[in-house]
């Protein structure tokens, strides 16, 4: 009988325990000394490693960034970078210098210009450009990380971890290392003896790390009321008549614009003219908004679940306990993953933007030049097939008498016909599909399908795509909405006449909205000084937003 040679089971964590071995000497126990996280990213850390990076659109790991770019990169190479987002310079750096080499994005925002430049380049290869929720996903399944750097506001000496109002993605970047002996290097504010409260336990935690400053957090959701300008006022005016009101739309997300902000500041003036509380927006997914504080005082808002914080919101936060998801410390407890899922299923409708939209309502934020992925967009923005719970706005999509036939998510896009620079947002083809060939993609990076898109809002009016029977129908209500846009240059007068007889579409007028009456003075709160007196100043807007 031949003899198996015995096999071990533990490769992963004795790889793990050799690691952190290397490491005495330069921690104590699990405290990683300030002035010593670039030796230690070196021991820790093996070339070609799956690195996954705190770095969402809000919340970012900013010490341990830099501290990995400081690497030497005859140590560090041709890492495999794992980030939510691409948003400091930094995370472009450790491809310029060579550390990284291959990387897994779902948005590169503020650096879409860079990196689509140094991927013609050659300075960097692309795994796939995801959704939050795809990623998340993938880092249990087929993108496993080696090594997870996290950020968090305080930790104990047991190496518990308090991430505050802000959570965000920690606790799945995480899981995803800790539980597959991957190691954990959290960054904190501050060591202190007694925590808050356990968001993390430090039994998933390898290393903490005292940052030299607090981990970089940005005011992404805040709008300053003051530019919300008429025409926003106009489409808000008919989202909440045309689309909340007619389809009862009771739990939502809004995407991060000033037509949405608009929305959020009619709701306690033109959407209580209309007796529609108690009737619409009573449930989110979304994070704190300052321009929603109106709508919560005056009674609109039951719950709210947030991705993130919104910096000046925490102490707003805490004391509307019937509001938002509050632990025992009183401080927000947000969760990226679990609310993006909650915009996925649980959600009647979602409200976003796009910079372009093609003939079909298919439409992207990636442009020629401009790499700048989805975010969560498209885990929000389409009909999930797995959904089996009712609502009235779900079964208000059914149009068919099929016995079984099923509702479908309300998804919304909200555009003015042109951007900035006078360019059309309604194009024949989406630059997307250029990128496609250019960035060596497997598929176009669409954002969000037009199949999944029931509306379409612009200063024109609404398109009711839900209602389409044919490519060629919805072709038609896209174009009657566009404006003087090449496609909006299409539409035929006759045929449009006879899309609003049939409620394809619907003009302000169709809706009972006089565009004349569509002014700032509808909104709730002008500036943000006022939104601070809705608040009854609880709300401490950043030094930025100050005008007073």
């Amino acid at each position: 009988m031949q003899t198996i040679k015995q096999r071990s089971w533990k490769t992963r964590l004795e790889a793990k325990e050799k690691r952190i071995a290397n490491m005495k000497g330069i921690a104590h126990n699990r405290i990683i000394p300030t002035n010593k996280i670039v030796e230690s990213l070196e021991t820790l850390i093996m070339p070609g490693d799956r690195v996954v990076l705190e770095g969402n659109n809000q919340k970012q790991a900013s010490f341990l960034s830099e501290a990995l770019a400081q690497a030497d990169p005859r140590k560090l190479y041709d890492l495999h970078m794992i980030m939510s987002s691409i948003s400091r310079p930094e995370h472009l750096d450790l491809f310029e210098s060579g550390i990284a080499k291959k990387v897994d994005f779902s948005y590169s925002g503020p650096q879409s210009l860079r990196i689509a430049q140094m991927l013609e380049d050659g300075k960097l290869t692309i795994g796939e450009i995801h959704t939050y929720v795809e990623l998340y996903g993938r880092l249990f399944i087929d993108l496993i990380p080696s090594v997870a750097l996290v950020a968090a506001d305080k930790a104990d000496a047991e190496g518990n971890l308090y991430t505050g109002p802000n959570t965000e993605e920690t606790p799945t970047l995480v899981e995803a290392a800790a539980f597959r002996d991957g190691i954990v290097i959290a960054q904190v504010n501050e060591l202190v003896d007694k925590l808050p409260r356990v968001d993390i336990p430090g039994s998933w935690i390898d290393f903490v790390v005292v940052a030299d400053k607090p981990y970089q957090l940005e005011p992404l959701f805040t709008r300053d009321p003051r530019h919300i300008t008429d025409i926003q006022v106009l489409q808000a005016m008919m989202i909440i008549r045309g689309i909340y009101e007619k389809h009862q739309v009771k739990s939502l997300n809004h995407g991060v614009g000033y037509n949405t902000a608009a929305v959020e500041l009619l709701l306690p003036t033109y959407g209580e003219s209309l007796g529609l509380k108690g009737k619409i927006c009573k449930h989110w997914a979304l994070n704190p908004h300052p321009t929603l504080i109106p709508a919560i005082e005056s009674g609109w808002v039951e719950s709210i679940h947030c991705f993130g914080g919104e910096v000046g919101m925490e102490k707003y936060v805490a004391a509307r306990r019937d509001v938002f998801f509050t632990g025992r410390d009183g401080s927000m407890r947000s969760n990226r993953t679990l609310c993006q899922l909650a915009g996925q299923y649980a959600v009647d409708l979602f409200v976003g933007s796009s910079l372009q939209i093609d003939a079909a309502g298919n439409s992207s934020t990636v442009t020629r030049g401009r790499l700048a992925g989805f975010g969560g967009a498209p885990n929000m923005g389409h009909d999930p097939g797995g959904r089996r719970h009712s609502s009235q706005a779900w079964l208000d999509m059914m149009t068919n008498d099929d016995p079984l036939v099923r509702g479908r998510k309300l998804v919304v896009q909200v555009v003015e016909t042109f951007q900035k620079g006078n360019k059309p947002i309604f194009v024949e083809n989406l630059d997307a599909v250029n990128v496609k060939h250019d960035a060596g993609l497997a598929v176009a990076p669409v954002m969000i399908y037009g199949q999944d898109v029931t509306h379409i809002v612009t200063e024109e009016g609404i398109a009711y795509l839900y209602k389409a029977s044919s490519l060629e129908e919805r072709r038609q209500a896209i174009a009657a909405i566009a404006g003087v846009t090449p496609i909006g240059l299409e539409h035929d007068v006759k045929k449009t006449d006879k899309l609003r007889r049939e409620g394809l579409i619907a003009l302000p007028e169709d809706l009972g909205i006089k565009r004349t009456e569509a002014k700032r003075s509808l909104l709730a709160a002008k500036n943000i000084e006022e939104l601070v007196e809705w608040s009854d100043g609880l709300y401490e807007p950043p030094a930025k937003f100050r005008s007073w």
